[in-house]
């Protein structure tokens, strides 16, 4: 069975698979009307990957099965090439002007009529894709839940999920902190895991919550995993002022500084190890995709402080597998980091119970993996 992919010309080869780059000469028009901005960089995506989709039908390759991600617009036209070919298209997230993360922050960004026009928008081409799409995947229920009930009859909820034999609880764990303590479990120590600390999120409210936490709890440290120049999922910091800075600053002079470190981007084998130090792991999020670090961090057997908002409710259930507290709450996120640092002991049961939901419900050798190859043998016929 002969297996090929397309991507980009920055995708990454896989192992005995053919890979096949697209590339585009041109970008979007200048000056197009805003909300038709995506619509057209898609269709120059999708215009490109049926050219290197022709080319592998003209190499002999009639594929049964297309598996592939809608986003971006490389699918808009594969139908043209294999018109045959069954699609499993990933249902990843789609838009909303209300009830998902636009408007939900009322800190940031504005919410005028053409701002929700502009966000719609971008469903234009999904919608598109999803036409096509003779099944779609989504990994949690609030995924698939967004999409529109022409789409849902068409979609199952199935994750990729997490390699539990990995990913588990060293009880000998360290983390060196790169010119700072050497810290192991003894420590109470704090985890933030964030991309580039973006209030999609919750950065800034984890910061108004580090006073009072560290206040009440004078040995605990605070691990932040991210990097500020990274590109975030919601709105850009100003120029040249990264949000890690701008939340930073607000509480500056309230915290004990020697005990708060941003160690920057760190490999996997090094998250597990603060992980598996955490004391308290803290996750807060829009109503937007679901980030692998929470799942990680529950199946790492973390006491997981999460924000009371949709994706998360999939996954954890208050006071069973984790604790919610209302998205824009310091006050009660610190109240409960606080209770988590000073009776370790208490939170045990909890998080044993965490690391077996995910091993039984998303353990990627033995549930989800097998649940992926028989939905692709279902098409394949």
């Amino acid at each position: 069975m002969r297996c090929a992919a397309i991507g980009s010309s920055h995708c990454a080869g896989i192992d005995a698979v053919d890979m096949l780059r697209w590339t585009t000469e041109r970008g979007s028009t200048e000056g197009i009307f805003p909300p038709a901005t995506k619509c057209e960089s898609d269709m120059l995506r999708g215009v490109a990957t049926l050219e290197r989709a022709l080319d592998l039908r003209r190499s002999g390759l009639e594929p049964r099965v297309i598996v592939a991600h809608p986003g971006w617009g490389e699918t808009l036209f594969l139908k043209e090439a294999f018109p045959e070919a069954k699609q499993i298209l990933y249902g990843e997230f789609f838009y909303h002007s209300r009830g998902a993360d636009t408007g939900f922050d009322p800190e940031f960004g504005s919410d005028t009529l053409f701002d929700r026009v502009n966000v719609r928008a971008k469903n234009a081409t999904l919608s598109m894709a999803y036409s096509d799409a003779d099944r779609i995947i989504s990994p949690t229920p609030f995924q698939a839940g967004l999409l529109p009930e022409p789409f849902r009859g068409l979609t199952d909820i199935l994750h990729e999920g997490i390699d539990v034999a990995a990913v588990k609880r060293r009880p000998d764990a360290r983390f060196h902190v790169e010119d700072g303590p050497v810290l192991d479990a003894a420590t109470p120590v704090i985890t933030f895991v964030n991309r580039c600390f973006e209030p999609l999120r919750g950065y800034h409210i984890f910061m108004r919550s580090l006073p009072r936490v560290l206040d009440a709890c004078p040995h605990a440290h605070v691990l932040l995993v991210g990097e500020p120049g990274e590109r975030g999922y919601g709105m850009q910091a100003p120029p040249g002022r990264p949000w890690r800075d701008i939340f930073l600053e607000e509480v500056r002079d309230r915290l004990d500084l020697s005990r708060v470190h941003f160690v920057g981007t760190i490999d996997h084998d090094r998250l597990i190890d603060a992980y598996s130090i955490s004391s308290a792991h803290v996750y807060l999020t829009y109503p937007f995709v679901l980030s692998w670090s929470l799942m990680e961090a529950m199946a790492t057997e973390c006491a997981v402080v999460a924000s009371d908002t949709a994706p998360v409710r999939d996954v954890i259930e208050d006071g069973k597998t984790g604790i919610l507290v209302d998205f824009f709450d310091h006050d009660a996120l610190a109240d409960a980091i606080v209770r988590l640092c000073k009776d370790p002991a208490a939170c045990a049961p909890m998080r044993r119970r965490a690391r077996e939901h995910i091993v039984g419900n998303y353990d990627q050798a033995r549930l989800c993996a097998p649940a992926w190859m028989r939905l692709i043998k279902e098409f394949y016929g």
